[in-house]
């Protein structure tokens, strides 16, 4: 699961990674307030699940909270590397001395997570290696023996960084390498590392967690055991029954939509197991509609309806809800009465949710 600049800045701050002060905004008006509480000067950058975000315009600066205002506009009206930009995150502006680059992954031919560090942060490591291979240092880590301080330092020794700096950079590797193992990461990346006049920080972060253990990890969100599959479209699924989710993928296909999971709440799912499992599906970052549809027999609508009503605040997407079945009037007058239209039949439904996924992508 690939996660979002400002979720995965979220994460290094909890670990003790420096990150930018800064904050996420989903409007121009939040931007300007954030930049004003910046002091002015700050840095936006359209979060999308796409690199090279600078070339690509999605990277810029602005002096002054009106401006910020005035770009963050034109950010959230782009279409980046094919991704509507939704959010951007507004950050005091540093003043950057050095980039450094630093990642950790897995080798898999030699089955360990391997630390790659340079001294040429801001490029994309394919171009380093490419250009200037000799200025890339690894060191494949053993997990039964761990990172530890020592190696750390001989890695940040190969910098060739400033006495100032020394410390304080191979703290943060030693951090990252925390972060990887303890996360669950498949790559936990900081390009560019930087120092800058304030200090060290992480002007990025890009984290990918290991969709297999995510029922290991706590993202805000609890898997509660249901039965769960990662894909890579766009429409999340919340469905009661593994031959109902298969037959909702199948028609969403069908019709020319892409499912982003396969997700069974199960017979008799009550409200709790149903705001689980939305908030669960919810989060994922390329999910730009949730599309609920129950079948009731042992399973009850009103009390589906229930749930999807308390995970309603901690969700910023549109919802698709089809009913059928057992106390279908009930679910529906609840859902309706907080201004959630209900379809009964499941190929309008899946159609409708079909649109509001391009709607969302354009």
């Amino acid at each position: 699961m690939n996660l979002y600049e400002y979720q995965g800045k979220k994460i290094f701050a909890r670990y003790g990674i420096p990150v930018p002060r800064g904050e996420v905004a989903s409007s121009p008006e939040e931007a300007r307030r954030i930049a004003a509480e910046l002091g002015g000067e700050v840095v936006l950058k359209a979060q999308v699940l796409a690199g090279g975000r600078g070339k690509a315009g999605g990277v810029k600066f602005a002096s002054s909270p009106e401006e910020a205002e005035s770009v963050a506009k034109e950010l959230l009206s782009m279409k980046l590397k094919g991704f509507k930009v939704e959010k951007v995150l507004v950050e005091q502006k540093l003043n950057i001395r050095r980039e450094i680059y630093a990642g950790i992954t897995i080798d898999r031919a030699e089955g360990k997570p391997v630390f790659m560090v340079s001294g040429e942060g801001g490029v994309d490591i394919e171009t380093i290696a490419e250009r200037s291979p000799e200025k890339i240092f690894t060191r494949h880590v053993d997990p039964f023996v761990g990172f530890y301080p020592y190696m750390a330092r001989e890695l940040a020794s190969e910098l060739g960084i400033e006495r100032e700096s020394f410390k304080r950079i191979s703290e943060v590797l030693l951090k990252l390498y925390r972060l990887f193992s303890e996360k669950d990461a498949q790559l936990a990346e900081i390009n560019p590392l930087v120092i800058a006049d304030e200090g060290v920080f992480a002007a990025d972060a890009k984290v990918v967690i290991d969709e297999d253990a995510l029922f290991r990890q706590d993202f805000g969100v609890k898997s509660k055991g249901l039965p769960y599959v990662e894909l890579d479209g766009s429409i999340g699924c919340v469905v009661n029954g593994a031959g109902l989710a298969m037959a909702t993928m199948d028609t969403l296909k069908h019709l020319g939509g892409e499912p982003a999971n396969f997700l069974d709440i199960g017979g008799g799912a009550g409200r709790e197991v149903m705001r689980e499992a939305l908030l669960r599906v919810a989060s994922h970052p390329r999910v730009k509609v949730v599309f609920i549809n129950i079948l009731g027999g042992i399973t009850r609508c009103d009390e589906i309806a229930r749930g999807i009503l308390a995970a309603r605040e901690g969700i910023n997407l549109p919802l698709v809800v089809r009913f059928r079945g057992t106390r279908e009037e009930e679910g529906i007058a609840l859902l309706r009465e907080a201004g959630i239209e209900v379809e009964r039949d499941m190929l309008k439904a899946a159609k409708l949710a079909i649109e509001k996924s391009r709607e969302a992508t354009e």
